[in-house]
C-alpha cells in the first residue's frame, strides 16, 4: 500500500501530506487515522509510546473519547528527504464542558511508501473560555477558506 504523496517532500508535497494528516485526525477516525503508519510505527505521545497500528488505533480512541470537539490545525514548520516538522493547534472540551487549547510540534518519518514511520509529539494544553475559542467549523474537515495557524496568530 502506498499513500501519496511520497518522499522526498518538497515544499507543496510536505504541505499537502501535513492537510491530509490533518483532514484525517479531524475525523476522529481511529481505524481509519491508523492506517496512514506503518504497521510498526513508533510514537512519543507525552506519556505514552504506542507502537504499531493496534496501539496507536488503541491511542487515538482513548483519546477522542475523552476529548470532545475535537478540532486541529497543522502547518508545516520545516521538511527535508523523508521527514517533516509540524506545529499545531488542537480545541476540545471535556465532559464537564471545560474547553482547552493544545499547541504543539510533531516530528514526522515516512518510509518510502509515504506511511509515517515515526511520530514524535511535544504538546502543551490550557484551560480556555468557551468565547476564546477561534475554531468554529462543524466537526470534520476545515473548510479550505477557514484561517490556519498563523492567520489565528498562534
Amino acid at each position: 500500500m502506498s499513500r501519496p504523496p511520497l518522499p522526498p517532500f518538497t515544499e507543496d508535497s510536505a504541505k499537502e501530506k501535513i492537510r491530509l494528516a490533518e483532514d484525517g485526525w479531524n475525523s476522529r477516525d481511529p481505524a481509519k487515522v491508523a492506517l496512514a503508519y506503518t504497521t510498526d510505527s513508533r510514537w512519543r505521545n507525552r506519556a505514552e509510546f504506542p507502537v504499531g497500528r493496534a496501539e496507536i488505533e488503541n491511542f487515538l480512541t482513548r483519546k477522542w473519547t475523552r476529548e470532545m470537539e475535537y478540532r486541529l490545525i497543522k502547518e508545516l514548520w520545516a521538511f527535508t528527504g523523508n521527514r517533516i516538522a509540524v506545529r499545531y493547534a488542537y480545541e476540545y472540551r471535556d465532559d464537564s464542558g471545560q474547553w482547552f487549547r493544545a499547541y504543539g510540534n510533531e516530528n514526522w518519518e515516512f518510509a518510502e511508501d509515504g506511511l509515517m514511520a515515526a511520530r514524535h509529539a511535544s504538546i502543551n494544553e490550557r484551560p480556555i473560555r468557551e468565547d476564546e475559542r477561534k475554531f468554529h467549523w462543524p466537526l470534520g474537515r476545515r473548510p479550505d477558506d477557514h484561517p490556519g495557524l498563523s492567520d489565528l496568530g498562534l
